[in-house]
């Protein structure tokens, strides 16, 4: 079923949205869930969170990238999760490791008054990632996105884990200059 349709499901207000959204993106938004929290059970109630999310909080404006919004909520109910447990070796450690590697490249914490400079960085950052090439663009995705261990990335791409941190590191110091040539560093 094509996403319009699925979306238009929400908007009617029918059960069958979600086994739709199950069918189409469920395999998607466990993947997310499970390389955040490292858990198939917190996974799946993540999962079961972002359908519900989805159901109370469809946009007024239809999202154009169903996939894209249902893994945006999946990904910040996980990170929220183990905020919430508190839990530093969940995942094997590699939520807060991958967060810690981009800690370097990104300003401190948001508050209130710098909620409009957040946006500004959210764009200048997705402006840099869509112009990195395709292969450096995939590694970056999958490492500070879906919060993959390296050795998964190096796995999946037929990469030594050295290329892939030399990867996710060159591309840390390109993102670093953008940051700072935008004045956000």
């Amino acid at each position: 079923m094509e996403d319009a349709a699925i979306v238009d499901l929400y908007w009617q207000r029918s059960d069958r949205a979600i086994s739709e959204t199950e069918k189409k993106y469920g395999r998607y938004c466990h993947s997310i869930a499970f390389h955040i929290c490292g858990s198939g059970e917190d996974a799946e109630e993540c999962v079961n969170d972002t359908y519900l999310r989805a159901w109370n909080r469809m946009p007024e404006e239809r999202p154009n990238m169903l996939g894209t919004f249902l893994g945006r909520i999946t990904r910040n109910l996980a990170l929220d999760r183990i905020k919430a447990s508190k839990a530093a070796k969940r995942g094997g450690g590699q939520t807060l490791l991958a967060l810690e590697e981009l800690e370097e490249c990104v300003p401190g914490h948001s508050n209130p008054e710098t909620e409009l400079e957040q946006k500004e960085l959210e764009a200048v950052i997705g402006h840099f990632v869509a112009a990195l090439p395709k292969t450096e663009k995939l590694v970056f995705v999958l490492r500070y996105f879906y919060l993959a261990p390296i050795d998964e990335i190096a796995e999946k791409l037929h990469f030594s884990s050295g290329k892939v941190k030399s990867m996710l590191f060159r591309s840390r110091r390109k993102l670093r200059a953008c940051l700072e040539k935008e004045g956000l560093m």
